[in-house]
């Protein structure tokens, strides 16, 4: 939506009978839907607060990803169910970032190598799979066994979590990666890095555009920051809130 005037002075977080709302002065925040904006968690209610209580004079609805995430999670535009989330999660192990490799230039493909190899190898350890990459255009032949894996590990998390983690996926254009930021293997700067290590690549050879390259960069990294932070608000360990309000 465009950017629109604030309406509001002071913003809070109260506890309602669903879980956690945001309020702007009185007015108690709403969804696209017109759904009351409840979040499950006192941690992400504050998050939510912290991104509407930062607009200044106007409001960048761009800039909410966490907002954003939330109406997503409450509306379910796309109207699909727990099962259906994580299919299209484990879909993106076909089209891999990390598995699709190059064989020329040579600097590329070692580049690939040495930087995508490790976090391949780790995955494949974390989860007991089998992965593998391919300079096929078809990419890799991922065993069933190794989807399944992934499908019962995503599972585990209820379907707000998911929304995040389906987020990061579609960010980063990895499973891979998108696990390894969330188990905390990687850093966002890393995950973002090595998911555009071919554009990286390329501007180190041919330089980028002033501002432009820096921008897409940031907003990347973003975007894949809150989706994380995201995807552990939701998380039901108590334990994980905590220490993610401490960190």
């Amino acid at each position: 939506p465009p950017e629109r005037k604030r309406f509001y002075q002071n913003v809070s977080i109260s506890q309602g009978e669903g879980g956690f709302e945001i309020n702007l002065d009185h007015r108690k925040l709403k969804t696209p839907q017109a759904k009351l904006f409840t979040v499950p968690s006192e941690a992400l209610a504050i998050a939510v607060a912290t991104e509407w209580d930062s607009q200044k004079d106007t409001i960048k609805f761009y800039t909410m990803h966490l907002t954003t995430l939330c109406n997503t999670a409450l509306d379910n535009p796309t109207q699909r169910n727990k099962t259906q989330l994580i299919r299209a999660a484990v879909k993106f192990l076909e089209t891999d970032t990390v598995c699709y490799r190059v064989e020329e230039p040579p600097a590329l493909a070692e580049l690939q190598k040495n930087e995508w190899d490790p976090v391949v190898a780790w995955a494949e350890k974390r989860y007991n799979v089998a992965i593998g990459s391919s300079t096929s255009i078809l990419g890799p032949n991922i065993p069933a066994s190794t989807k399944e894996t992934f499908v019962s590990h995503l599972a585990s998390y209820n379907m707000w979590a998911l929304q995040g983690i389906e987020y990061v996926i579609t960010q980063l254009k990895s499973l891979i990666l998108s696990m390894g930021l969330i188990d905390r293997h990687i850093t966002v700067e890393k995950a973002v890095l090595l998911s555009r290590l071919e554009e990286e690549y390329q501007i180190q050879r041919w330089g980028s555009v002033e501002w432009a390259h820096d921008y897409d960069l940031c907003e990347l990294r973003a975007r894949a920051a809150a989706g994380t932070l995201f995807v552990h608000l939701c998380s039901e360990s108590s334990a994980v809130k905590h220490k993610l309000l401490q960190d």
